[in-house]
């Protein structure tokens, strides 16, 4: 907004162009910050998603003292501003609009349309999050059919900062659709356009994801400070950046939960991963306080190269620390990819399979639908001679073979070596069998790339596991090691 003389403003009042100039003031996307003047929070705009079900809080900043009025759908709130700030909470909403919401100050007026109540989902991670829907597969065809004015889409500038920020970068609230969604997050559309077709209430989504980065610089100073597993991991320093920029600002802002896909950054230090990975979500967890909100995530998919026989993998490591936060992380699920790797991209363009598996764990375990959301996940190990048997959870209506022969199993004995095994299915179980006569392990897709066909009739791959605790590579046996 530009700044005028006063004699101009006169000039202007004589003119009858008054109303003119202050619906211009009043613009969303034009706000500056005056002591006389109500301003919203940049995470409010036209366009957007308030979250249903809970309290949702409306900010920002007023001179001290004044009074605050937010309207919307019947409810009248006020505050009172205090060293420049201002909140309120509206009372739970129901699902539907669109409706208007209004700020009022003693000298302005700030309205805001076109404004949905539904569900809020925030998309972090790094790249294979932030990857766009155009540069994945059957992206034309997928943009052309992309029209939902019942899907919300929130992106804003990418930013790391030095301090918690209290708004998000420039951005704003746009409806999804062909000349929006090309550049948007390719598994969040594709999640969100699963959920608000089987939920039909308005679904929010919200960007929130930086190619290369770490899980540190998405937790806050004084998480990472508390975490005393982590105290002599290296990285620390210069943590927390896009956690303050990007996380920070959002912390007061009503949502249903969080999709996560991330740890290709973390693989090399794949052991403390198992610490890290649940502090974050704890951290969020705490920092928005919604209670233990659902927090959905995807394993790693295959890269690199496919090895024919056992081997060492920083990237396995990580995908078994993942498996280890859902199970141990409360209204967590995992998603599992095995069956969309690249060996040569890490990167894989197959991304709706992806968004599809979050859509469906979000159904089971937010939404209450009774459907298996999960594939075969490792339950337990027995022996019975030269046999190892192979028990999982998630078995659904039962397990299933993809391909000519169960692959990607291998077994150990008491020397702790690996090595290639048969397997079939027996009921709900594998049987594991080579020349080993004593087993004491099984792995199963343990590799960077692995090759793996075991399913359950539900249509969801079995995640890569370990049966054994036997020491990792990345497991650090001093500190800073």
């Amino acid at each position: 907004m530009r700044t005028r003389p006063f004699v101009f403003l006169i000039a202007l009042e004589l003119l009858g162009l008054s109303l003119l100039f202050n619906a211009a003031e009043d613009s969303i996307h034009a706000q500056e910050p005056s002591k006389n003047r109500v301003r919203v929070n940049r995470v409010f705009s036209d366009n957007m998603v308030l979250q249903r079900g809970m309290p949702a809080l409306v900010w920002g900043t007023a001179d001290s003292e004044a009074t605050v009025t937010v309207s919307f759908n019947g409810q009248n709130v006020q505050a009172t501003a205090k060293d420049g700030k201002w909140h309120v909470a509206l009372k739970p909403l129901e699902a539907g609009g669109p409706f208007k919401l209004t700020i009022a100050g003693p000298e302005n007026k700030i309205q805001l349309n076109n404004v949905l109540v539904g569900d809020v989902w925030i998309a972090g991670g790094q790249s294979n999050m932030d990857m766009s829907v155009e540069n994945c597969v059957n992206a034309p065809a997928t943009i052309a059919d992309s029209a939902n004015s019942k899907i919300r889409l929130l992106w804003f500038d990418h930013r790391g900062s030095p301090k918690p920020e209290s708004e998000i970068g420039a951005g704003s609230w746009t409806e999804c659709g062909p000349s929006t969604i090309p550049h948007f997050s390719a598994v969040a559309y594709f999640f969100g356009r699963d959920l608000q077709k089987k939920l039909h209430v308005p679904i929010g989504l919200i960007s929130a994801s930086v190619g290369g980065t770490t899980a540190e610089r998405w937790m806050s100073k004084e998480a990472l400070e508390a975490a005393t597993d982590l105290k002599a991991m290296p990285r620390t320093q210069g943590a927390n950046d896009l956690y303050n920029g990007m996380v920070h600002p959002l912390v007061h802002f009503a949502i249903r939960g969080a999709i996560w896909y991330q740890g290709e950054s973390n693989a090399d230090l794949a052991w403390d991963y198992r610490t890290l990975f649940p502090d974050l979500i704890q951290n969020w967890r705490a920092d928005f306080q919604q209670g233990d909100f659902p927090f959905l995530f995807v394993q790693l998919a295959p890269f690199m190269q496919k090895e024919k026989g056992p081997t060492n993998s920083q990237w396995a490591e990580l995908r078994d620390a993942q498996l280890h936060t859902m199970l141990t992380v409360p209204k967590t699920a995992m998603a599992v990819i095995t069956d969309v790797g690249d060996e040569q991209d890490i990167h894989p363009k197959r991304k709706q399979p992806v968004g599809e598996r979050l859509a469906t764990a979000a159904l089971a375990l937010t939404y209450g639908e009774k459907i298996e959301y999960s594939g075969p996940i490792f339950e337990r190990l027995t022996i019975e001679g030269n046999r190892a048997i192979v028990h999982f959870s998630h078995v659904g209506r039962g397990l299933e073979l993809h391909g000519d022969k169960l692959t990607g199993f291998t077994i150990a004995g008491g020397d702790q070596v690996f090595h290639n095994a048969d397997a079939r299915i027996e009921g709900d179980t594998v049987i594991v069998t080579n020349w080993i006569a004593n087993p004491t392990a099984v792995r199963f897709g343990w590799a960077n790339y692995p090759v793996v066909d075991l399913w359950n009739k539900d249509g969801l791959p079995a995640s890569p596991f370990r049966s054994d605790d036997f020491p990792l590579t990345t497991q650090r046996t001093a500190p800073g090691k």
